[in-house]
């Protein structure tokens, strides 16, 4: 046993080292790796109670209460009783946190990039699986989410198009001019995107894709969230409430200030994910389109 203690000593020593945490801030920034995992979950999440934060992330009380006292005095949170319940704060991100976490999260995101750049494929496989075996013995395995959700890879942008082409006809008889009109999407997408305001992520199980979503510019102040897709043998895993949170937090990185989306009435799921992520119903109009008679509507949400 003191043997195994000493070599996992060694290897959190090693770890620590590797993705930089012991110095007084993250990244060349004056942030602290608490202060950057505050600034993570309240850019992820919009809004928190001080106490669920501060459960989230197993802090003391009177720690976090000082470091929101000073990123208040910073700029770069507000404060404020809940509407409903005076006896909860609520905790908020202004322009300022969500331009600073912005700053650590690219910052972030480069690091791991330039560590993971030498590897080879069967080392970043490899990598992987160790990574998850720890998770697994060291508990954190059972509230993993029984999916992956990662960046569409070379024959996902085909598989997109051809599963709403033949889902959507297969549910709502729908005619090719669907299918059509997804493939514009995509090819639009493809052509001409901004890496830093838009991007689109893939649903994984068992290595083989089961959802999508899209995150695309509509003008400078406005997102729009396109494609969502999840296949219906994995409906119920929380894959498309996971895929939405996945394009509104990166809307907010991105520096929109609100995000809209089109859907139909008759999706009714997909209208639940939406209302539970804070959407609200601007409008609906209905017309024929793609062979069948089609009531649309239109949904926004501030970010």
């Amino acid at each position: 046993m003191d043997d195994l203690v000493t070599d996992v000593r060694a290897f959190n020593r090693f770890y620590t080292r590797v993705i930089g945490v012991l110095g007084a801030g993250m990244h060349d920034t004056p942030y602290s790796l608490t202060e950057a995992r505050v600034l993570f979950e309240l850019d992820a999440r919009g809004e928190m109670e001080t106490a669920e934060l501060r459960r989230l992330l197993g802090l003391d009380a009177g720690y976090l209460s000082r470091m929101l006292a000073r990123f208040e005095a910073d700029g770069l949170v507000t404060r404020a009783r809940s509407a409903s319940d005076a006896r909860r704060r609520l905790v908020r991100l202004g322009e300022s946190g969500r331009a600073a976490y912005r700053t650590l999260d690219e910052a972030s995101a480069s690091a791991v990039r330039d560590m993971l750049a030498p590897l080879t494929e069967e080392d970043r496989r490899r990598l992987m699986s160790a990574m998850t075996t720890i998770q697994e013995i060291l508990g954190e395995a059972p509230e993993r989410e029984p999916y992956v959700i990662r960046p569409p890879r070379a024959g996902d942008l085909g598989w997109i198009v051809h599963r709403h082409g033949v889902l959507y006809e297969q549910e709502h008889g729908w005619d090719e001019t669907f299918e059509a009109m997804v493939a514009r999407i995509v090819a639009d997408y493809v052509e001409g995107h901004d890496p830093k305001r838009e991007a689109g992520w893939i649903a994984e199980v068992d290595g083989e894709p089961v959802g999508s979503i899209f995150c695309v510019r509509e003008d400078d102040r406005t997102a729009r969230l396109r494609l969502l897709l999840v296949e219906p043998s994995t409906r119920g895993m929380g894959v498309g409430g996971r895929l939405v949170r996945e394009c509104l937090a990166f809307a907010r990185r991105a520096g929109y200030e609100r995000i809209v989306l089109m859907t139909v009435d008759v999706l009714t799921a997909a209208r639940r994910i939406y209302e539970k992520a804070g959407f609200q119903l601007d409008e609906r109009h209905t017309e024929h389109s793609y062979g069948t008679t089609v009531t649309f509507q239109t949904w926004s949400r501030d970010l």
